[in-house]
């Protein structure tokens, strides 16, 4: 039997199929968004493509990782830049003011706890 649901959830595990979710624009780009239900607390999993403009911001609650998954470009993290290219994992606590910039630079991000946007601070 072929499973064609984009995200399925059930008692014990959920599965998401980040490259069919449907983008929402975000600080740093455009983020397909999965595990953002009712059924889950612990972490959201964000497939993000960067955008070479993107916001500065900042969380109050919210730590983040991210992984770089292609492209090159650069973070900037409390006003210090660092280079970003495939294989680059970056751990951002609250209260980090950041942004990440590049063309064609694609990232896994993983919010913990899951993303709250009443958690997102522009600055």
């Amino acid at each position: 039997m072929s499973d064609v649901a984009t995200e399925i959830i059930r008692p014990n595990f959920q599965i998401a199929r980040l490259a069919e979710i449907e983008p929402t624009p975000c600080p740093c780009g455009q983020a397909r968004r999965a595990f953002m239900n009712d059924k889950n607390d612990v972490a959201s999993m964000h497939l993000v493509d960067i955008k070479s403009d993107s916001e500065t911001h900042y969380h109050e609650r919210m730590t983040e990782f991210y992984y770089v998954l292609e492209g090159e470009g650069h973070i900037e993290l409390d006003d210090e830049r660092h280079e970003l290219r495939p294989g680059t994992a970056v751990l951002i606590q609250p209260g980090c003011k950041h942004r990440a910039v590049g063309s064609n630079l694609k990232i896994l991000n993983i919010p913990v706890p899951k993303f709250d946007p009443n958690d997102e601070h522009h600055v």
